[in-house]
């Protein structure tokens, strides 16, 4: 009896959706918070998303050329690190952070461990707090948000929770709803970037 056991890593159970699909359904729900971190931070808000997801697809690319893998980028999941990573970042960060935020999420947390799936972490959050770590001066700079138009010079601003310790400059229950107030790009009532990370690679 024992010799018909099989022994076989993950997955266990199959389906007929494919990691593609998958990820091309968490890039649509995550849409509506790329929108809105638009309307509530200003236009660098997409410019930084759009340099998270474009530097997470060249790295996971040429990582895999070098390293003459199957390539795996049309299976969109760089692209859903990239959007994640973005969601967790404040929208002064300097492009450059950005981008070495994006190169240590792809490379370090999930090529290097195998690929989708087989990484030890959530990328993007790692990724976050790497650079917590290192960059902790650009990591909590905060703005209060004034539209489309926000200017990433303005003067830095609590985030809720810091202003609720501080018993200052609380934001009104609207505006939390809102999401208008300082905060990641991801911090909005549409979304929470923090719930989508949690499930998603």
């Amino acid at each position: 009896m024992m010799n018909k056991l099989i022994s076989t890593v993950s997955p266990h159970f199959h389906t007929p959706r494919s990691t593609q699909m998958i990820m091309l359904d968490v890039i649509i729900a995550l849409v509506p918070a790329e929108i809105a971190s638009a309307i509530i931070f200003g236009w660098r808000a997409l410019l930084i998303v759009a340099v998270c997801v474009g530097t997470c697809v060249l790295s996971e690319f040429l990582f895999e050329k070098l390293c003459k893998r199957e390539n795996t980028v049309s299976d969109l999941s760089s692209i859903v690190t990239g959007i994640l990573l973005a969601f967790n970042l404040p929208v002064t960060i300097p492009i450059w952070q950005a981008m070495l935020g994006s190169v240590i999420a792809i490379i370090v947390v999930k090529q290097l461990f195998g690929g989708i799936g087989q990484n030890f972490a959530n990328p993007a959050i790692t990724a976050r707090i790497i650079m917590l770590v290192a960059f902790s001066g650009d990591m909590t700079k905060w703005i209060t948000p004034s539209g489309f138009f926000t200017d990433v010079n303005a003067s830095t601003s609590a985030t809720p929770l810091l202003a609720m310790t501080n018993g200052t400059d609380v934001p009104s229950y609207l505006d939390l709803f809102l999401g208008r107030h300082g905060g990641s790009l991801g911090e909005t009532r549409f979304c929470s970037a923090a719930d989508i990370c949690s499930c998603a690679a």
